[in-house]
């Protein structure tokens, strides 16, 4: 397994790199489009569907959603003196206000969870607003600056990706260290208290480093802080919800494409709320 998991790494993380520094801008929302389709396909069998034919169709949606939004908005047009276009923005603010019922319903699970519980299609839903955010805040990110700077996105997305790993990082070492308060056992019996703690505090250096790089000014550098640490909280939220809903379909992982590791899902499920979160967060206070 462990073989597995380094092989199946040090193939996708070259690819990945490359992606995210040199692909031209709509190339990269199509390959977005693509994983984020993947993940669709998985989610459907969170969602309890089980008829290949409904699976295809439900992440052939998905991936169409993202591929809309590419062709109706040319990326040239995504930003426009320095603001986010519209649809993007109140799709990043619908993210948010998603991730909060998100976080309601892990911390009443299992009260009150029969309604989506029972239902295919609610929970279908619920894989919309997770996944096709997470490619509006990818692109989002990407594309900021980009006349300014072509790698000024692509930084804002590798700070992204190094402090939620920072953080799992930390979370596992600190976790399986000196975790002994569950955050919900009933969701994920390893998620500790400790381990988040300790993960933010992984993820602080990065943090740090990130207002150092950018020049942030010294009166501001609390915000982008706290807006760090709320990335880190956040991506454990992501975590716990796909944990969620792999528990209510009886299932261990999200899929097998990984060799070694599990699912799409299962890679990026922290990814699908620190992105959204952390792009309105950018948009809002940050850009």
């Amino acid at each position: 397994m462990l073989k597995q998991r380094i092989i199946t790494a040090l193939i996708l993380a070259p690819l990945a790199l490359c992606a995210i520094l040199f692909l031209p801008l709509w190339s990269f929302e199509i390959l977005i489009a693509f994983v984020i389709g993947l993940g669709a396909w998985e989610w459907s069998s969170m969602s309890g569907i089980t008829r290949t034919f409904t699976k295809v169709s439900y992440a052939a949606l998905v991936t169409s959603i993202c591929l809309a939004f590419s062709f109706l908005l040319p990326v040239d047009m995504i930003w426009y003196q320095g603001q986010l276009n519209s649809l993007y923005t109140y799709t990043l603010s619908i993210a948010s206000i998603w991730w909060m019922i998100s976080l309601a319903m892990i911390i009443a699970y299992p009260n009150y969870s029969s309604t989506w519980f029972e239902s295919k299609s609610l929970r279908g839903i619920f894989g919309l607003l997770t996944l096709i955010p997470t490619w509006v805040a990818v692109v989002s990110l990407r594309t900021s600056l980009y006349d300014v700077d072509p790698f000024y996105g692509a930084s804002l997305i590798f700070y992204v990706l190094g402090i939620v790993w920072a953080a799992d990082i930390g979370a596992f070492f600190v976790g399986v260290k000196f975790g002994k308060h569950k955050l919900r056992p009933r969701v994920s019996p390893g998620k500790t208290l400790e381990g988040l703690m300790g993960g933010i505090f992984a993820s602080s250096a990065i943090i740090a480093f990130a207002a150092l790089h950018y020049h942030v000014d010294p009166s501001r550098i609390w915000l982008h802080v706290v807006i760090g640490a709320l990335t880190v909280g956040v991506s454990a939220l992501g975590d716990l919800n796909e944990s969620m809903f792999k528990r209510c379909a009886g299932i261990k992982d999200s899929g097998t494409l990984l060799p070694g590791h599990g699912g799409i899902m299962d890679r990026i499920d922290s990814l699908t709320a620190a992105f959204p979160v952390f792009a309105f967060c950018y948009v809002t206070w940050m850009a």
